[in-house]
This record gives C-alpha cells, structure tokens and sequence, in this order.
C-alpha cells in the first residue's frame, strides 16, 4: 500500500503536458538530440526543473532493446589510476547522453567474467573492461559468447574482435632502458608486485629488449610476485641480502605504483641514498611520488587521453558510425624526471664527449 502523502513522481509525458510539446519531443531533448526546435527545448528543460523529474532508468530499459546505459568493469577501485580512469570515462559519456555502472573485478577472473553476464542481465548499450590479465582472459571470451558491444582498455595488445585502448606501455619502458644506460648503469632491477598483467609483461619486453641492444652485457634482474604484501617485502629483503657480496643493483626500475613503494621502502630500510647509491624509476605517477623526499621520477601514463579514446570508440560502435574492424588505440606516456634519477646528459651530448 502506497504511503500516504508521498509526492508522485513526474513521468514524462507530466513534463510534456506541461511543456505543450509531445513525449517524443521530451525524450529527444533528454537525449540531446540536437533537432528539437530552441523554444521547445527551453520549455522542456523548464518543465523538468519545475516538476523535479529524473528519467527511469527501468522504465526507459523496458521500451528500449538497449538502455544509455555503459558499464565498466575495472581490477581496482582503491588504484588512483583505475579511479582517474573510471572519473574520465563518467565524464565523456554523461556527456554523450549515457550513464555508467562501475564495479571491480577486485583482481579476480573469475568475477570478472561475472560482473560481464551481469552488465549483459541489464541490458547495457556496451561495456568498457580493463581486464585483471589481458585480451584473453574470462571477462573478455565471457563479451564474445554474449555477442556484446566492448572496448577493451589497459592490460591488453590488439584484439580481433574489439577496439583496444593502451598506454604504449613499450616505448616507455624503452626509452627509460635509453635513460639509465646513458647515465652509465650496467646492473639494473626490473621489479613488479604482479606477473599477470599484460601491461607488466609488456614493459619488461621494451625495457629488456632496448637495453640488451643497447649493452648486450648488461645484468638484468627481475623479481616478480603476485604474493600479498608481506611475502613481496620478504622476497626484497632476500634478494638485497643475497646481493650483498657481490653489489647490489645502481638502478631499479619498478613497474607500477605498488612496486615503486616496496622498493622505496626497502632501499630506505636498507639506507641506501636514492640517487647516489641506486637511482629509482617507477610506472605510473601518483601524488605522494611528487611530495616524498626524494621525489620518484614517473613514468605517466595519459589516463585523460586513455578514457577519452575508450569513449569514442564504444560510442562509435553502439551508434553504428564505424562496424571497421578493431583498432589498437596506443596512447604515449611521458617520463617525468625528478629527484630519485641523476640528472641526464643526452645520448648525443654523451657521444661528443660534452661534460
């Protein structure tokens, strides 16, 4: 039994009544369908503002076969990067007349998968997944049994069935190889706080590849773990200690955000002077990198411009503007230099000799 005194909601053909114009013309104003006449529109946005309605997302999915409605699927909520990312993509589609649905695979495939069967149960135009290990993986073959709508974003190379969206997680870690060869480094640590990610994977391959070219001779240790966070300190703890005799790495080139801050506190537990004893490069940039002393040179990734190409490419799909096939979006990064590095000469200053 309704309670009594409680205010009824506005449909949308209050709003058009109100209005004078048709529901039809109301629901084309809602979806900023530019064709609306200027005065009728006004009138429409004034009705909304004065009745206090909001669309109904279920009563709008029961007419439609697809609701304006995107969802995105993300590892990580807590991760500032995965946050920046999910902020971008609210924006560009808000934009574009569409809301979206966030949840996080929290790490898992598994959930993945279902959160995928999910976004489908409602009925979404289309759906943006950041996958916990790569194009291959559950949240992604999970897409191509439902058939649906999906742009692919971060942790992933070329897909043949969906547009992909990436930092150039390669060329980045290449040019940081350039950076710490050129300042004179022959031992050097590759380190990350997960094995599984495309996106890891990728920047180890453009880091040792460049760096082997370059110094064929060099030593490159990696340590890489998807253990908790009390297993990764142990494994550092082990490697500098078994190190000790014969040096310890002069740079580490961590690859994300969470190995970064392992690192720093191991070489800072250790008192090992960051840059003077070991220069320190980390993937992704964070607020605290910036204020630490010393502050860590970054590696940044263009999340703004990650989520912007994502919403393009989905809603040129869902609105039938490209049926192409998939396009691999890459995206450049760019190398913030900062206190954790020696200050470089270029390459070619070096090469002539200028001190």
């Amino acid at each position: 039994m309704a309670q009594e005194g409680k205010a009824k909601r506005a449909t949308i053909h209050d709003v058009a009544r109100k209005a004078g114009v048709s529901a039809a013309t109301v629901s084309k104003v809602l979806h900023n369908v530019l064709s609306v006449k200027e005065k009728n529109a006004a009138r429409v946005h004034a009705a909304v503002k004065e009745l206090n309605f909001r669309p109904d997302p279920l009563a709008s999915g029961l007419r439609n076969e697809k609701r304006r409605i995107i969802g995105a699927v993300v590892p990580d909520l807590e991760s500032p990067f995965f946050g920046a990312l999910v902020t971008g993509l609210e924006r560009g589609f808000e934009a574009a007349g569409y809301r979206l649905i966030v949840a996080s695979s929290r790490e898992s495939e598994a959930r993945e998968a279902e959160l995928v069967t999910r976004m489908n149960d409602w009925r979404v135009g289309g759906v943006i997944l950041a996958p916990v290990r790569s194009q291959r993986g559950s949240g992604t073959e999970m897409l191509r049994a439902l058939d649906m709508q999906a742009v692919l974003i971060d942790r992933v190379s070329a897909d043949d069935q969906f547009d992909t969206v990436v930092a150039d997680n390669y060329a980045a870690s290449s040019f940081v190889a350039d950076y710490l060869l050129d300042a004179g480094h022959k031992h050097i640590l590759l380190h990350g706080a997960t094995r599984i990610s495309k996106a890891v994977r990728t920047r180890v391959d453009g880091f040792t590849t460049r760096a082997l070219a370059l110094q064929p001779d060099i030593q490159i240790d990696t340590l890489f773990s998807d253990d908790g966070l009390e297993a990764q300190r142990d494994s550092l703890n082990q490697y500098f200690d078994a190190l000790e005799s014969d040096g310890h790495p002069t740079a580490v080139f961590s690859l994300s955000q969470r190995s970064t801050l392992l690192v720093l506190s191991e070489l800072r537990r250790r008192a090992l002077r960051i840059p003077d004893e070991v220069a320190l490069i980390g993937f992704d940039d964070v607020d605290w990198m910036h204020i630490t002393w010393p502050s860590i040179t970054a590696v940044a990734q263009p999340v703004a411009a990650m989520a912007e190409a994502a919403v393009a490419a989905l809603l040129a799909r869902i609105e039938g503007q490209n049926s192409g096939v998939p396009v691999q979006h890459l995206e450049a990064c760019t190398m913030l230099v900062r206190e954790s590095v020696e200050p470089n000469l270029s390459p070619s200053r070096r090469a002539h000799g200028d001190d």
